[in-house]
């Protein structure tokens, strides 16, 4: 026990100059992303859990960072390090999205700062209980909306910005991911741990549409499926189609010719916005406006939060005359039917 804790203080000692990292979901798609930003920032990570051990990828990264499958050890050891006189300044919270409101709970309890993956909570009066843990532990909640730091995307806020103070911009947003029948037995298929095709898939571009739009006017829903979800959307600066879908069948010819899994699909007035490419350094750039102290926070979600809770539990209307194209495509079974 007193060598582990001596090589314990020795690393600390190293890394005095840098903040220390606490990682909650290492297993998941997005945690090597977090991995990177901490790396990338002249940072280390120095403990990490999750309850799935296949997460090699830190050896990329930090070989040397401590490895918990169980949150009883986890916790241990980071109030070990605390009382050494080393704390986690920062947990990165990656865990699946019905469990990031408990997480960063957690991090605040503990007196540290937290950087969460989207969405940050399935429900929006989790923000308000998040604000005040927040005031008092005197530490920060912040999120990853990476969208809002694309270069095509700021140049398109501009545009909007610069237009007539009374002109209603003609949005259609599509997004189509493939994911195969593992997607269902994940809690990404169950919509009461994932909040649904909307929340999981959509979150940033809703927030991205609240960023630049402006307020929510109306909010019809006309397709929402477990494996697609599509409707109309009135912002103040804006009417938007919007359609998403985690179903390969969904797929336009254009994206199946060129043997993609993936299409995303922008376009204001018709006009197609480039939006393919650029995403690799966001999460590090995410990470650098963060620890300069301009990260966004809770207040900056929680719009986006509130229209996916509402998308989620809004009345489906069917197809009407502002129904995004892709929203009449032939349903599908779901894989377990």
């Amino acid at each position: 026990m007193r060598a582990h804790c001596q090589y314990i203080s020795t690393k600390m000692g190293s890394t005095i100059n840098m903040k220390r990292f606490g990682l909650i979901g290492a297993g998941g798609f997005i945690a090597p992303r977090h991995m990177k930003a901490i790396k990338d920032t002249g940072n280390d990570l120095l403990s990490a859990i999750d309850k799935h051990d296949s997460v090699g990828v830190i050896d990329s990264y930090f070989p040397q960072a401590s490895f918990f499958t169980e949150f009883e050890r986890f916790d241990r050891h980071v109030e070990k390090l605390k009382k050494l006189g080393s704390p986690i300044d920062y947990f990165a919270v990656c865990s699946p999205n019905y469990l990031h409101d408990a997480h960063c709970r957690f991090a605040l309890r503990y007196g540290a700062d937290v950087i969460c993956e989207k969405p940050l909570v399935l429900n929006p009066w989790n923000l308000d209980a998040l604000e005040e843990m927040e005031k008092e532990s005197g530490k920060k909640v912040y999120t990853i909306l990476q969208l809002r730091l694309h270069p095509n995307i700021l140049a398109l806020k501009k545009r909007v910005e610069e237009a007539p103070a009374d002109k209603v911009f003609d949005f259609e947003l599509t997004y189509i991911t493939s994911r195969g029948s593992w997607y269902y037995t994940s809690w990404k298929g169950d919509i009461h741990k994932s909040g649904g095709i909307a929340t999981n898939i959509g979150v940033h571009f809703f927030d991205m549409l609240t960023w630049i739009f402006g307020d929510v006017k109306s909010n019809e829903v006309h397709v929402h499926q477990h494996d697609r979800a599509g409707g109309f959307i009135e912002f103040s600066k804006a009417r938007v189609k919007w359609f998403l879908s985690i179903n390969e069948h969904t797929l336009p010819e254009s994206a199946i010719r060129q043997g993609k899994r993936t299409y995303r699909s922008v376009k204001l007035e018709g006009e197609e916005i480039e939006f393919s490419d650029g995403f690799t350094e966001l999460h590090t750039q995410s990470y650098q406006q963060i620890l300069a102290g301009n990260g966004y926070g809770i207040t900056d979600t929680r719009k986006a939060l509130e229209l996916v809770y509402d998308i989620r539990n809004k009345t489906v209307t069917g197809l009407n005359g502002d129904h995004h194209p892709f929203c009449s495509l032939p349903f599908e079974k779901h894989p377990f039917d």
